[in-house]
């Protein structure tokens, strides 16, 4: 990368998740709240999560990708599309739902699974698109190693190393894993809107050297389009933390429940087509 050309990208915002009891087996901290839909574009919502069997039984979506991360515990997933596994801390499954999916995501008997569940928009051309599940293993997935830093890369890049799997939209995710000390660097196409979610441990993020820590959700200032920008982390204590950022998908969002589509029209054909059983 030329760094003559490499835009610095500072730290926007910091917000402290807070968290709450649903019942007695879901707790539950919106890291991205949804309705903020150009802020947060291409993202439309992260939850943090506590949950044991039963909290999240089949149902259904349309129009969207979730991600999620497994921080702790054996989880489950079926899909009626084929897509089935068993996901174990540090994994990642990656499901398209397109043009309608039904799925259940259920921890192992006796389990409490810790989790971040991200949803990405579908751009309008794709909302319809065949679902499709990718099981990311923590064990299979690119390693960028650094001084006392490690990068796994779940979805497109950290410098020189590339994920393979397969996007609608373009996004990166990358966990990163500092001993006290490091520094790195992160890079990131300059239209690319993101931020970062720390699991563990404390440090200071970007070219202003912003404070962060557990539990808290820092969004990364703009970049241009036309240029390519880093984001530098600094870890104070053992640092582990989520990175997500993406190319905006710039359309109206019309959101209700499990459907995100870009009208109310779609969106209430989206339920018609469930109760008519056409998800199956």
């Amino acid at each position: 990368m030329n760094t003559e050309h490499v835009f610095l990208r500072g730290i926007k915002s910091v917000r402290d998740v807070t968290y709450q009891q649903n019942s007695d087996t879901h707790k539950v901290g919106l890291v991205i709240e949804p309705g903020y839909w150009e802020q947060h574009d291409p993202f439309l919502l992260l939850a943090e999560d506590w949950f044991q069997k039963g909290t999240f039984p089949v149902h259904p979506h349309r129009g969207i990708e979730t991600v999620t991360y497994v921080i702790e515990g054996k989880l489950e997933h079926f899909d009626n599309k084929a897509g089935r596994g068993e996901l174990l801390p540090g994994d990642v499954q990656w499901m398209t739902a397109g043009r309608g999916v039904l799925h259940s995501e259920d921890p192992a008997e006796g389990e409490t699974v810790h989790s971040l569940q991200l949803w990405v928009n579908l751009p309008s051309e794709q909302k319809m698109t065949e679902p499709r599940y990718q099981n990311l293993r923590s064990q299979d997935m690119p390693v960028r190693k650094e001084d006392g830093a490690v990068f796994r890369v779940f979805s497109g890049s950290s410098k020189e190393i590339i994920s393979d799997t397969k996007n609608h939209i373009p996004v990166t995710m990358v966990e990163m894993t500092l001993e006290p000390g490091a520094t790195v660097t992160q890079d990131l196409p300059g239209d690319y809107n993101g931020f970062l979610y720390i699991i563990e441990g404390n440090g200071k993020f970007g070219i202003d050297e912003v404070e962060g820590k557990k539990g808290q959700v820092l969004w990364l200032e703009q970049a241009s389009n036309s240029e390519m920008s880093e984001v530098k982390i600094s870890a104070q204590e053992h640092l582990k933390a989520v990175l997500y950022a993406g190319r905006p998908v710039r359309e109206r969002v019309v959101a209700r429940g499990p459907f995100v589509m870009n009208t109310e029209e779609e969106v209430r054909q989206a339920y018609r087509d469930y109760m008519e059983g056409k998800f199956k």
